[in-house]
Formats: C-alpha cells, structure tokens, sequence
C-alpha cells in the first residue's frame, strides 16, 4: 500500500512537471490617442511577417499573415513610432500547408465569426511609446483588430544591418475574446465540450525596412 501511495506521488510530480504553463495575455489598457502618425511608408512588405498560433485541445495550428504597409519611425538611431497594417486577406496557414485542411482553417480564420476578413480587411499596430530596458525595448502601441481597439506593451529589438532596420517582438499573447473573435470560443459559447478553440492565440512581429 506504501509502495502503490508512493508510485502515484512520483507519477502526480511528474505530470506536474510536464504540464503547459499556463499562457498568459499581455495586458489591454485603453487606445491612446495619437496627435499624428507618420506617413512615410518606408516597410518591406515583402520581408516582413506576423506569425501566429492557435490551440484546441486535439493540437495546435500556425501560420503567417503579411504586412500591406508601414513604417518604422526613427531619431539619432532610435525606435519613436511606427504603424504596421497586416493585411488579413493574406492568412497563411503553414503546418497543414497544401493540403484541404490549410484551406479550411484559413476560410475559419477569415469567416465572419473570426476576423470578419470581408469587412476587416486589415489590422494595425501603431505604435505610441518606447522603453529601451538594456538592449531590449518595452514598445507600447494600439492593437486594432475588428473594431476593437486597446493598448498593449510588447517586448522587441532593433538593430541596423547595411542601411535595414530590422523590429523584431518576442512572441506574445492576445486573448481573442477581447476583440470579438468568437469562433469556437467558450468565452461566447456554452457546451462545446472539447470542440472549443483556445482564446489565447500568439503572435510575433518581423518587420524590416526597405534597403
């Protein structure tokens, strides 16, 4: 009896161990208002990226969405401001990738219970302030997508390489909920049981000026 007691401490440990840390989203404060943002479109499009991943309980699913246009605004080699429009027509999605099930994944993400992609065509970062902590930056800016919009404060760094800026953010999390993303969510919905698809999705920037 000792002996079985003791097996299931052991075994109690290690599922405990091994457990997904529970995610954590970034905190959403309200939009900032913005005097002015600048014009200048000075983004690569073609070398820039958002990625993103979402979770269910049978696995998980990534992609990547490209950038329609933006700029990253900068004095004496400082990051000050910048706008990123992420252009949602382009959803990719990359693990399931040829196949029917990319397709309908992507027709998921852009079907009006999700990003409403037909009347939502884009979203947008815009950046209000930067904290440089070291060698890493506490980048503040509003996260619209649908017609929510909030503040939020991501981790990201900057460097120069032959005349390109590069804005790189750590991967973060957003709750979906809170920008009406309802599909599959028991934020909305009761009795999914295991069909729901988790509100916590991740994403991170990759975004690089033109040379």
């Amino acid at each position: 009896m000792k002996k079985s007691i003791i097996t299931l401490l052991v075994l109690a440990a290690v599922f405990t161990a091994f457990k997904s840390p529970k995610k954590e989203s970034v905190v959403l404060n309200d939009a900032i208002k913005i005097s002015k943002t600048s014009t200048e479109d000075n983004v690569d499009v073609t070398a820039s990226i958002l990625t993103w991943k979402g979770s269910k309980p049978t696995g998980s699913h990534d992609g990547t969405v490209a950038l329609k246009s933006g700029n990253l605004e900068m004095k004496n080699g400082s990051l000050i401001g910048g706008v990123f429009v992420v252009d949602l027509n382009t959803i990719k999605n990359l693990d399931m990738e040829g196949s029917g099930g990319a397709d309908k994944i992507v027709g998921h993400l852009k079907g009006a219970d999700f990003f409403d992609v037909a009347k939502y065509p884009t979203s947008t970062f815009t950046i209000t302030s930067v904290k440089n902590n070291d060698s890493n930056l506490a980048v503040t800016g509003n996260l619209q997508i649908k017609d929510v919009t909030k503040s939020i404060t991501i981790p990201a760094t900057i460097t120069t390489e032959d005349g390109v800026i590069t804005f790189k953010s750590e991967t973060f999390n957003v709750n979906r909920a809170d920008f009406n993303v309802k599909y599959g969510s028991k934020s909305f919905f009761d009795n999914l049981k295991d069909k729901f698809i988790d509100d916590m999705m991740e994403f991170s920037f990759t975004v690089k000026t033109k040379a």
